[in-house]
């Protein structure tokens, strides 16, 4: 039974399916990455702006530290194959990380 390509998405335009059909395989896990941690800061990005437009927080959560504003948001970040917490919030134009903690406590 032969190996089948996979099929595009729908939604991708023509002209970046057949971009992509060009590259390499190592060219394309370059852009899957890139793909996966813009998807990521996207996200992010609207997640903070929606919290921006909500009202002030009154309370602060038990384990929020003293130098993290209340708006501020937990993100998972993956880095070497481990995932941890980070509190975020957007100061200005820039995104603020702090780290919380692992995702698993007992790696």
């Amino acid at each position: 039974m032969p190996y089948e390509p996979p099929t595009p998405p729908s939604e991708l335009p023509t002209e970046l399916i057949d971009t992509l059909n060009d590259y390499s395989p190592e060219k394309l896990q370059h852009v899957a990455r890139y793909a996966d941690e813009l998807a990521e800061y996207k996200e992010r990005e609207a997640r903070l702006a929606e919290v921006e437009d909500e009202d002030e927080i009154d309370e602060r959560p038990d384990d929020l530290p003293d130098d993290v504003p209340s708006k501020a948001t937990i993100t998972i970040k993956e880095i070497n194959d481990n995932r941890y917490y980070y509190w975020q919030w957007r100061d200005g134009e820039k995104i603020r990380s702090q780290y919380k903690g692992p995702v698993n406590p007992g790696e």
